[in-house]
């Protein structure tokens, strides 16, 4: 069976990825639509290799027919859609924060909690996690699964493409001017992002940390376990696209490195290199973009807990981190569900 796929904010850069791979996986379409904000009607984008496709603008499309929409825009754009999209027959995968912490919505990595995608039919709306999460708890699935984790201390490292396209041009302008010994330019990032990290994502709350820090616990909590204790700091980096992630994990029972490493070879979506090695034994961002697993380095044991292990953990933030796991998420809807 083939169904009607409509991505709403597909001009963005996620949005665009979302139209890459659903081409890319062969995903059953009968029909594609990109939507997107007026001022992008009327363009033509790309779909696979030879397709292209004409934007349409949001305020006018009609969702009647439409079996599944991709969104990528925003929260604020994905609240005021929703209730018309959903009222119509369509499900929603949608990768803003609106309606993550839903009690009747599921948020869902299908690595970890695929089960949670029936829960669709109470809201007609299925949740994708921030782009950090994910790709931590693709990581810690296969440990928790061998010994329930009691805490989690996670500092990110997360590329300029999580904050969109205008980003990613500051930081390039930025770069720029600085070889040119001209005064750059802030325009996105309080700070200056080029040759320097920034310790703040998101707006800060009353207690002293970010609401990108906040998502990181309470998603972790609802996807994974909420018995698990999460604490991030959360940080952006010159990077154009794919974050890092260095996590320590604090077990309730015995795991060893070697336990812990091949749990994490045997698990879907995720490549471990790990060797003493500074060329074949880490892996950075630069080499990961444009892929989609979940890449695990430097998995050793911390001696100052009882049951500790410290790791590198590193994907694309616009594919694995956003486009890819809805996409994946709209695979397991339509394979299992509709």
């Amino acid at each position: 069976m083939a169904y009607k796929v409509a991505v709403v904010g597909a001009t963005g850069n996620v949005g665009r990825e979302m139209l890459n791979i659903l081409s890319s996986r062969e995903f059953p379409v009968s029909e594609v639509y990109a939507v997107a904000s007026p001022r992008s009607a009327g363009r033509e984008i790309s779909f696979g290799d030879d397709n292209t496709l004409k934007v349409q603008s949001l305020d006018k499309f009609s969702f009647k027919g439409v079996d599944i929409v991709l969104a990528s825009a925003g929260s604020k754009i994905s609240k005021e859609f929703a209730p018309g999209a959903t009222k119509a027959g369509s499900i929603i995968i949608d990768n803003s924060s609106c309606f993550r912490m839903d009690k009747d919505v599921p948020l869902v990595v299908p690595e970890v909690n695929p089960e949670a995608i029936k829960l669709y039919k109470k809201r007609g709306i299925i949740a994708n996690p921030n782009c950090s999460t994910i790709q931590m708890v693709v990581a810690l699935k296969p440990l928790h699964d061998i010994s329930p984790i009691k805490r989690v201390v996670v500092a990110t490292y997360q590329s300029v493409s999580g904050a969109g396209k205008e980003a990613m041009d500051e930081l390039f302008n930025q770069t720029r001017a600085l070889y040119s010994s001209d005064a750059p330019d802030r325009n996105v990032f309080a700070k200056q992002i080029s040759f320097n990290v920034i310790p703040q994502i998101d707006i800060f709350m009353d207690d002293g940390y970010t609401k990108e820090e906040w998502k990181m616990r309470v998603e972790t909590r609802k996807i994974l376990d909420p018995d698990i204790e999460v604490t991030a700091t959360c940080v952006r980096v010159p990077v154009f696209v794919g974050h890092s992630e260095a996590i320590n994990v604090e077990f309730k029972k015995p795991i060893t490195v070697t336990q812990a490493r091949k749990a994490l070879q045997k698990a879907e979506g995720i490549v471990v290199v790990d060797k003493p090695d500074p060329e074949e034994g880490i892996i950075t961002p630069a080499e990961i973009a444009g892929e989609d697993p979940v890449y695990v380095s430097r998995i050793r044991r911390d001696d100052t807990v009882k049951h500790g292990l410290s790791m590198w953990v590193v994907a694309d933030n616009l594919r694995k981190g956003a486009a890819t796991n809805a996409v994946q998420i709209a695979e397991v809807l339509v394979d299992k569900y509709l």
